[in-house]
């Protein structure tokens, strides 16, 4: 796995277009201007407009990250890759990471 590093500038969805941000990045290592995310911490979901068959909203509300470098770590911690895998809470669907910096890549 290898893709360029994500950073908190990031525009990341869950696959029902809520928008995902970082809870917390590595404000020592910087990309772009921007810290870079690591695995350790989650991603909370805003926006996401899921309901379910019975008409009851389910919206996505965090998700863990379950792929990240193998060999680039930042502060101890893997950091996030634009093709790193991450899994909604409560809904279990990926989030997408749709722009984010194209200079640094990793593996």
């Amino acid at each position: 796995m290898a893709g360029f590093l994500l950073h908190a500038g990031a525009t990341v969805i869950c696959s029902h277009g809520g928008q995902a941000q970082p809870t917390v990045t590595n404000p020592r290592v910087r990309v772009a201007g921007q810290p870079v995310v690591t695995q350790g911490a989650p991603y909370t979901v805003a926006g996401c407009p899921f309901v379910t068959p019975a008409g009851n909203p389910l919206p996505c509300v965090t998700a863990n990250w379950v792929t990240a470098a193998v060999r680039v770590r930042a502060g101890g911690l893997p950091v996030l890759l634009q093709d790193s895998q991450a899994v909604t809470v409560p809904n279990g669907v990926p989030l997408n990471v749709l722009v984010t910096q194209v200079r640094v890549k990793g593996t």
